[in-house]
């Protein structure tokens, strides 16, 4: 299993979806505000007064769950590449909802109250979570057509 390079790539797409939950998605900093998108939160904080709200933010943090769990059970099912590559296809859409969540709620936040923001490490993973997938996807391909071709010759 480990051996398997579209494990290695499976781990890391896990790895930074389950990590983007920690980073900021976007940020921005005024004179007397600080406003900060979590994945699981909205946190605003005005002078000493910080106010978080869970919902509807929340979904980013269970769309990158839910797809870090997907990556997990993909990985354990190593034996069955013709699933591999169903869970890869689940997988990347659960990212791409992930990462399009993340952009809508950091656009309509900036656009709410008037300030570009800088947009986070939270914003970026994903992304980058979805090409890693795609390239354990192709090397999973690659593993079951060599397996009907070395079973066409015998």
């Amino acid at each position: 299993m480990w051996q398997r390079v579209q494990t290695i790539f499976l781990v890391v797409a896990a790895v930074s979806l389950v990590a983007m939950i920690f980073f900021p998605v976007w940020e921005v900093q005024t004179e007397n505000a600080r406003l900060t998108l979590y994945p699981l939160y909205y946190r605003a904080q005005l002078g000493k007064d910080v106010s978080e709200i869970y919902l509807p933010y929340s979904f980013i943090a269970m769309l990158a769950l839910a797809a870090a769990t997907v990556a997990v059970i993909s990985i354990q099912k190593y034996t069955n590449r013709l699933l591999q590559l169903k869970l890869g296809a689940l997988n990347s859409l659960l990212m791409a909802g992930c990462g399009f969540a993340a952009v809508y709620f950091a656009m309509s936040l900036s656009k709410n109250n008037h300030a570009a923001g800088e947009f986070g490490l939270g914003l970026y993973l994903p992304f980058a979570a979805m090409v890693c997938n795609a390239i354990a996807n192709r090397f999973i391909r690659r593993d079951e057509k060599l397996v009907k071709d070395s079973e066409r010759i015998r």
